[in-house]
């Protein structure tokens, strides 16, 4: 348990993880603003974070797992007015969506999942406890702002330099400001918009200090772990920061991860460029597994490109997966928990949550699961067996009976009978032995289409299901 290691975006290398509370880790991830369907991109960053859920339990952590939601928003009421709801009826269709899709893809339900609205009380509170310390001021306008200049380790996370961002696009100069870097905390409407009667009078939270009141509600001051997609470390994180140090007066989170980005053909995956699928979109063509396949073959921290290729790549790799588990029932040996393999996986995501070295290690005991088949070693691969689905559900994959797997990806029936694969594989050393080389070529054809490869060697012809 004690071995793990993580990139901390902060520190910007690989640390030695340190718990605040031995054996506890407290994990809070930005979630969706919920005035859409969550796409692919939204998918990749997640799905990298279940994982990462999932592994800390199976190492033996207690994770407090907490993802949020952000449930009033601009682009969520402007939505409502382009539709003609009202913005709860937008929030709540989403929601749902959401939820249905994350479940298809096999999320785990996070322990929390904190909607802003619901912390409206402890966002004014940490306002005005800015505007106290002198971190915060009203604007001319009404609204509420965050003065950055006043906050020494401001660009801390990002390494962006305060001074520098007065010459950045992203920066408007606005008369209400007294300095045009600064960014709102609550923003005053009328009695006729969406917002809430306050202390700092009526208006709805700038969507930065939603994260910092919701994390501080569930996790207090200081927590563990605080993760979110490639888009977030500025300005969002590095807000967060600003917010929750000085309205608290203490590190806000231990360590930083964030997930890298999912691209089309070289750009970022996002609703802004008008170039994301939809999580419900790539469900009609590929199983829910492989879409994890896909994402966890790279690391969290690389960005990976979409492609229909990759997709099918992925598809591939799992459905061998699953055929080296067709028909073999799956035992733990006794000493199955100090297995070499098993070390060799928890080694990888122990190393910052290195899937793509667990993947492979999965790969080499398909490898060997197959060797035992042919073998005929049947507590041999029914412990092999166990292994691999044991490492498997650590990633959120292999969850399904073999069977059931190959039947809704490729609506085939089990399959070749394993004895007429081998009368297969001998009529063709006959037909080799005999120099009848076409018919040996159409005999590998023939099971190659059924979804079964041969490979020979010195020592004969042996077969898997691909």
């Amino acid at each position: 348990m004690n071995n793990l290691k993580l990139y901390d975006s902060l520190q910007k290398r690989v640390v030695d993880f340190q718990p605040r509370e031995a054996g506890k880790i407290g994990m809070y991830v930005c979630g969706m603003t919920v005035y859409d369907l969550c796409h692919l991109g939204h998918a990749k960053a997640f799905i990298n974070f279940d994982s990462i859920v999932r592994f800390l339990r199976w190492a033996g952590w207690q994770v407090t797992f907490v993802r949020n939601i952000t449930d009033v928003d601009d682009k969520i009421l402007n939505r409502a007015r382009e539709t003609g709801q009202p913005w709860q009826r937008v929030v709540e269709t989403n929601i749902a969506a959401m939820e249905q899709d994350f479940a298809s893809l096999g999320m785990l339900v996070p322990d929390q999942q904190p909607r802003a609205t619901q912390h409206i009380e402890a966002i004014v509170a940490m306002v005005e406890t800015l505007v106290d310390r002198g971190y915060a001021y009203r604007g001319g306008n009404g609204d509420y702002y965050y003065h950055i200049k006043h906050f020494a380790d401001y660009g801390k996370l990002s390494g962006r330099n305060p001074d520098e961002l007065l010459s950045g696009a992203r920066v408007e100069v606005d008369p209400n400001k007294e300095d045009p870097r600064d960014f709102a905390l609550w923003k005053a409407v009328s009695a006729e918009e969406t917002g809430w009667d306050t202390g700092l009078g009526r208006g709805r939270p700038g969507w930065h200090i939603e994260c910092s009141a919701m994390s501080k509600s569930c996790l207090g001051d200081t927590f563990d772990i605080h993760g979110g997609g490639p888009d977030l470390r500025f300005p969002h994180h590095e807000n967060e920061i600003a917010q929750s140090e000085a309205a608290n007066g203490c590190v806000y989170a231990n360590y930083w991860l964030h997930a890298g980005p999912l691209r089309i053909d070289g750009e970022k995956m996002s609703k802004s460029l008008g170039n994301f699928f939809t999580i419900r979109e790539v469900l009609k063509q590929y199983h829910p597994e492989v879409i994890r396949f896909f994402v966890l073959s790279s690391h969290y921290r690389s960005e990976i490109n979409y492609s229909t290729e990759s997709l099918d790549e992925a598809k591939r790799s799992l459905d061998r997966f699953y055929h080296a588990l067709r028909g073999v029932e799956s035992k733990a040996a006794p000493e199955q928990a100090e297995s070499e393999r098993l070390q060799q996986f928890a080694e990888a995501m122990n190393d910052d949550f290195n899937t793509r070295q667990a993947l492979t290690l999965m790969g080499g005991a398909v490898d060997e699961l197959n060797q035992a088949k042919i073998a005929g070693d049947a507590p041999g691969a029914a412990q092999l067996a166990a292994q691999l689905r044991e490492m498997g559900l650590v990633l959120g994959l292999l969850a399904l009976p073999a069977e059931q797997y190959l039947k809704d990806v490729r609506g085939d029936s089990p399959g070749v009978p394993a004895e007429e694969v081998e009368a297969l594989i001998e009529e063709r050393q006959q037909a080799k032995l005999q120099k009848n080389y076409q018919r040996a070529d159409e005999i590998r054809e023939q099971l190659a289409s059924q979804g079964i490869q041969l490979d020979d060697s010195r020592e004969g012809t042996s077969w898997r299901r691909v």
